[in-house]
């Protein structure tokens, strides 16, 4: 399972963006529900939970210590690079998906992703006589989200997650309150006291309700590749618009879990604005507009309307 679009998948059918910030989750109800269906797929009893995230440094904070923790789920940490952006994440589930097919550990995997990058692998792993299976987060219209083309093509198979797991798993988040639900936490968050219901993290991870203090980007900072499988060259007449329902859904999200500390924070950067919320405008709109990277004067004018949307507020 590939953390990183787990979670920003679900937020997009959640919340309408893919600011994880803004959505809590029952992670030991996801996971069951991903064995049960997986199991349903294969028609063969499960052997372990692969479950790949980023740690900064490599060291899995509270939450990723509990998962790993859960019973045949195995822990996969890649790390957070100097930009804020995940490292060695594809890397790892490519060489496992290979090792353990050519080692003959299982006869289907079922993948949880939806990286371009991880074709070559998939095609690898069947060399050696094994089936691969997609499972995709589903949209809103109950279509799978966010999956390469190429990917698709070489995969045995396309499935999206039961909408009812995700719906139940995952849920917005509103502004925190002073006790916390013990069974549904926000990415990243922490529990007080006892052996709680712990959160799965992703890309980015938080401290209890406190927004994570990331490494922020300039308004007229470089591109972030999205990968999808093609690029339009032209921008759109209704891009405007488009600019504007994508920072309209950022910010509300941000806004509905967001503590006075972290408006402050974010306030007090301008006119940097942090890695999460960057990538999740770079994202949002790149999804909308079908491209696979977004030209710097889009890029200026997104985070520009970010900026003057916010202060309008």
């Amino acid at each position: 399972m590939d953390v990183g679009y787990l979670l920003s998948a679900a937020a997009v059918r959640v919340t309408g963006t893919s600011l994880r910030n803004g959505i809590q989750v029952d992670y030991e109800s996801l996971i069951d529900a991903l064995v049960q269906q997986s199991e349903a797929l294969s028609e063969l009893p499960m052997l372990r939970v692969h479950w790949y995230d980023s740690a900064r440094d490599g060291v899995p904070d509270g939450s990723q210590q509990f998962i790993g923790e859960l019973p045949n789920v195995k822990l996969r940490l890649g790390r957070f690079g100097v930009d804020g952006q995940q490292k060695g994440v594809d890397l790892r589930i490519g060489l496992d998906l290979v090792m353990h097919a050519r080692n003959a550990v299982a006869d289907v995997f079922v993948l949880v992703s939806g990286d371009d990058d991880l074709t070559e692998a998939v095609e690898e792993a069947q060399v050696h006589g094994v089936q691969v299976i997609l499972l995709a987060v589903p949209n809103g219209q109950d279509r799978p989200h966010g999956i390469s083309r190429h990917l698709i093509r070489a995969a045995d198979g396309l499935k999206i997650i039961f909408p009812d797991a995700i719906d139940t798993a995952v849920t917005k988040m509103e502004t925190p309150s002073a006790v916390p639900s013990p069974m549904a936490v926000s990415p990243g968050g922490h529990q007080p006291g006892g052996r709680a219901k712990a959160p799965m993290t992703g890309s980015t991870a938080q401290e209890g309700s406190r927004a994570p203090r990331l490494s922020s980007v300039p308004a007229s900072s470089g591109a972030l590749a999205i990968r999808t499988d093609t690029t339009n060259h032209e921008d759109p007449p209704d891009l405007a618009e488009q600019i504007g329902s994508v920072v309209t859904n950022v910010l509300t999200t941000f806004r509905s879990s967001a503590t006075p500390e972290a408006l402050a924070e974010l306030t007090a950067g301008k006119p940097s604005i942090p890695r999460d919320i960057d990538k999740a405008l770079l994202t949002d709109l790149s999804e909308r507009l079908g491209e696979v990277d977004l030209g710097e004067a889009v890029r200026h004018q997104l985070r520009a309307r970010f900026w003057e949307q916010y202060d309008q507020a």
